[in-house]
């Protein structure tokens, strides 16, 4: 296979380069070694919420196939796999002791990486809440915060002594508006603006569970916050307006709180929050060792039209190629938001990490058993020029995770939309690296 030009910018010798997954996305074995059932088991079950019926039942299968997907990131030449924990694997209800089986995958996961030289970084949470937590409440009560501090615990009990990077939340902002704000994810609630408990509730947990990993030994700390660039749909006031609204429901309730110990002073907000929440936001605000951002597209905001039930509305980014998914493709929005944040918090942010970034596209084997995706190639290389020159504007990144190392279960999508740089025939397992994948491997061969 011809390798595209590989050269990329150059990065610092010691910048972590990286591939991610998550638990539900990949592992399958849901009935396996004690496992409970999540959240995304009730959804998947319930007919109309997943793309074709499908569900994570088997995904990926890397829960047994783990030896042969760690051979593949040794391969690609990366220093860190970016994983999650399935807190139902690990307490099947969400409360009480660890199960030990559940446990025991993740230890061999940890120690496999390691034997060939690669440096765990683990998720705590990404999406995939203990049904019977969500029956008392989900994420809408604050106990949840304090159970899953509980879970951090017994976590980090078992695995800080090898895993170096840890990352509380993944996307709370994500679980927020879309499981519990538009119930297009799981656990498909529509609350829309009487949402907002459920953030407060998620960015409690990460303070506790902060705390919970350090007095484990935890060596870093950080959150993966989903960040996008809002562009107003036009000049006009109101236009204006609701982008400003959209950009502090989706970026600033999360990066405020976190960063400087504050929610942005909103009216709206304060009448949507908890009565206590300010008494926690100094547990919220504990320092951080990183502060992870995922990025895949800007978002264009319109105010809303009479009769719609939010303040403002989606507009379309047309002039820009699209992913399969229908995300359009916009290399400088990375470098927008990594910008604006450190503008937003300069010395108050910490060390950044692009925690995910990536795009799905229609790929499939040729007759030679090819995967040739050269529209992610174009991505990933002009994502990366951007992020090179926002740390020329002087954003401190310290490293880049690829979503995703393998094509998986992508949520309500279902198996549709492929974003990993490995090809999975999800009929015969059978995993293809993609053109991409070599690409990349080329990059990081020259990166040294």
């Amino acid at each position: 296979m011809a390798v595209p030009d590989p050269t990329l910018p150059s990065f610092p010798d010691d910048f972590l380069w990286g591939a991610a997954t998550s638990a539900y996305q990949v592992e399958g074995a849901v009935a396996e070694d004690g496992r409970g059932r999540s959240v995304w088991d009730t959804f998947c079950a319930t007919p109309g919420k997943v793309a074709r019926g499908q569900n994570g039942d088997v995904a990926c299968d890397h829960y047994h196939r783990y030896p042969e997907d760690v051979a593949l990131l040794a391969e690609l030449g990366l220093d860190a796999y970016r994983f999650s924990v399935a807190w139902p694997r690990v307490q099947p209800t969400g409360t009480g002791p660890a199960n030990p089986a559940g446990l025991d995958f993740y230890d061999r996961l940890v120690d496999a990486l390691l034997a060939a030289d690669l440096t765990p970084v683990a998720t705590l949470y990404h999406w995939d809440t203990p049904q019977p937590v969500e029956d008392a409440g989900g994420w809408l009560a604050r106990d949840t915060a304090h159970r899953f501090a509980d879970y951090a615990a017994l976590v980090a009990e078992r695995l800080a002594d090898r895993v170096p990077w840890w990352i509380t939340l993944n996307e709370p902002a994500v679980v927020t508006m879309l499981g519990y704000g538009v119930g297009e994810h799981a656990p498909g609630r529509t609350l829309l603006l009487d949402a907002l408990p459920a953030a407060h509730h998620q960015l409690l947990a990460h303070g506790l569970a902060t705390r919970a990993l350090r007095s484990a030994g935890a060596a870093r700390v950080g959150v993966a916050n989903s960040h996008t660039p809002v562009w107003p749909a036009s000049d006009h006031p109101d236009d204006v307006a609701a982008a400003a609204a959209y950009a502090d429901l989706h970026n600033w309730i999360y990066g405020d709180p976190l960063l400087v110990g504050a929610y942005p002073d909103l009216a709206w907000l304060a009448g949507g929050l908890p009565d206590d929440a300010a008494d926690d936001l100094p547990l919220i605000a504990q320092p951080l060792d990183f502060y992870g951002v995922n990025y895949y597209c800007p978002t264009r905001v319109r105010a809303a039209d009479p009769g719609e039930p939010l303040p403002f509305a989606v507009a379309e980014i047309a002039e820009r190629p699209r992913t399969h998914v229908g995300w359009p493709v916009v290399p400088e929005g990375l470098r927008e938001i990594l910008v604006a944040l450190r503008a937003r918090y300069r010395e108050a942010l910490p060390p950044v990490l692009v925690t995910e970034n990536g795009c799905s596209q229609d790929d499939a084997p040729d007759e030679r058993g090819v995967v040739d995706d050269p529209d992610r190639i174009d991505f990933l290389r002009q994502h990366l020029v951007a992020l090179r020159q926002a740390m020329d504007d002087g954003v401190d990144v310290r490293g880049y995770f690829v979503w995703s190392l393998l094509d998986n279960f992508e949520w309500a999508e279902g198996y549709d939309q492929r974003f990993g740089l490995v090809h999975v025939d999800f009929d015969t397992l059978v995993r293809t690296p993609k053109a991409s994948y070599h690409w990349l491997r080329a990059a990081l061969r020259d990166e040294g």
